[in-house]
């Protein structure tokens, strides 16, 4: 069976907030059109589809460290801010996000909540690696498409 550490993580987590669009828990809030993700941001995000992506993002960060809370998920989706003439320095995500996106999780039940923070609950699981189950065979579509045309081209 194919896992979330078999495909590329940008591909999945794209695939995974198609997916999770759909999932009527998961919605952007009415402040997420406006807000940034960080200190570290000067505008809000371009992309529409930003606040499923995020949630993707997370939901495998919990798949992959959990369990996790807020707190290491403000330190992973950090960066460093300008400031100017002065040396730049490390400031945490937005908390309030990820709060947020960590709730709809729940209601969606692909998280559970434990003790010691987040942890993926099984239909959670079972969402990223079907996901990722998707994108192999993608892969192995096109992988399979282009050596049929080197083998086509060399046998001719």
């Amino acid at each position: 069976m194919t896992t979330v550490y078999d495909v590329p993580p940008d591909k999945l987590v794209t695939i995974a907030g198609e997916k999770l669009k759909k999932n009527k828990a998961i919605s952007l809030p009415k402040w997420g059109i406006d807000v940034k993700k960080g200190a570290n941001k000067e505008l809000p995000p371009q992309d529409r589809d930003w606040w499923w992506v995020r949630c993707a993002s997370v939901l495998r960060q919990i798949y992959i460290n959990g369990p996790v809370g807020v707190s290491r998920l403000r330190t992973y989706y950090g960066g460093r801010v300008n400031r100017g003439v002065k040396k730049e320095k490390f400031r945490e995500a937005s908390g309030k996000i990820i709060r947020e996106v960590l709730l709809q999780l729940e209601q969606a039940e692909y998280v559970t909540k434990t003790k010691r923070g987040r942890k993926i609950s099984p239909m959670g699981q079972s969402f990223l690696d079907n996901a990722a189950h998707e994108i192999k065979v993608m892969q192995d579509k096109v992988k399979g498409g282009i050596e049929g045309e080197a083998g086509a081209k060399n046998g001719g």
